[in-house]
């Protein structure tokens, strides 16, 4: 059969891709069902081969132009930039992130290391008379010494023009502590080390900083309390997001490295998205809310609120789906 033939065939399969161009085209009518968008898909790659014939015999010039015109229409179409949908947004942070966050083992295994740790830590510190040399010997007393200084002086705030800078900080320094745990978690067992250095370094401040004896405790729970709650869940998402990446080139189930890192990539995605958030969150409100003189009351009426917004979050929109991970 000659060439010119068999595209003259094809010309009812062009007219069909072109009402299918043009119902893509009215936007109010764009979504298509998954059969349409591959038979789109296998119309396109059609008409590009239809196309090539016509360029190589020769076709006339009309011919070419119209495929020519049609290819790039339905080009267009099929790798158009999606409109912002914002009912798919919504489903996408409320039900598919806190979900899929909530039933990673990872973020599991890494939640209850830090946190099992920081309260042992905290504890023991806590106890002068049972463990007496526990704060030093985890934190340093010259670092300890110096948290004394820090918070001798009630807080009654700073001035305001400091306050855009030293969010800067926060920002630098939080996040700095959030991917060493990520970045550490890459090798699984380093990790989980600076997982628990971490979880006992400040767990052992916390139980220092609340004894008795301790003047400048008060002063520093009035810093610490606001931004607590989203620093500390922030570090421990940032442990489980390196911890799943870790675990994904240790343990394949059956694909290649590469291919396994890249599917606990994307798992990984929300994980450090919400850590990145806290983090933020964290410094605005360690850099403006933090260091002003306002009553403890209202900063610790912050601290239950992010609690409980972090709670509604990750617990009570995650729980209701089973594990995927």
């Amino acid at each position: 059969m000659k060439v010119s033939e068999l595209l003259k065939q094809r010309q009812t399969h062009w007219r069909e891709l072109e009402q299918m161009c043009a119902h893509m085209e009215n936007r109010r009518k764009s979504k298509m069902a998954a059969h349409d968008v591959a038979k789109f898909a296998a119309m396109y790659r059609s008409v590009c081969a239809d196309l090539a014939l016509a360029d190589s015999y020769q076709l006339p010039p009309r011919t070419i132009q119209y495929l020519h015109q049609l290819v790039g229409r339905a080009h267009n179409q099929l790798y158009r930039s999606r409109s912002f949908d914002v009912g798919s947004w919504v489903e996408t942070l409320f039900r598919d992130v806190p979900r899929r966050i909530f039933h990673d083992r990872c973020v599991q295994v890494a939640f209850c290391l830090f946190w099992g740790v920081f309260v042992a830590a905290a504890a023991l510190a806590g106890d002068e008379e049972g463990w007496p040399t526990f704060a030093e010997s985890m934190v340093t007393e010259p670092m300890l010494e110096h948290l004394e200084d820090n918070f001798a002086n009630p807080i009654q705030g700073r001035d305001g023009i400091v306050n855009p800078q030293m969010a800067g900080f926060y920002i630098w320094h939080n996040t700095g502590i959030g991917l060493q745990c990520f970045a550490g978690g890459l090798l699984v067992l380093p990790g989980l080390l600076v997982t628990i250095f971490n979880a006992a370094h400040l767990g052992a401040i916390f139980g220092y900083m609340s004894r008795p004896g301790i003047e400048a405790g008060a002063n520093f729970f009035h810093f610490v309390t606001a931004h607590g709650p989203c620093e500390l869940t922030a570090i421990v998402l940032s442990a489980g997001a390196g911890l799943r990446l870790g675990y994904s080139w240790v343990f394949t189930d059956g694909l290649s490295r590469v291919a396994s890192l890249r599917k606990a990539a994307q798992q990984t995605m929300p994980v450090m998205g919400a850590a990145m958030v806290l983090f933020f969150l964290a410094a605005m409100i360690e850099a403006f809310l933090s260091p002003s003189g306002l009553p403890y009351a209202i900063k610790a009426v912050v601290a239950i609120v992010s609690s409980g917004v972090i709670t509604a979050y990750f617990i009570v929109l995650g729980y209701p789906e089973e594990s995927t991970t």
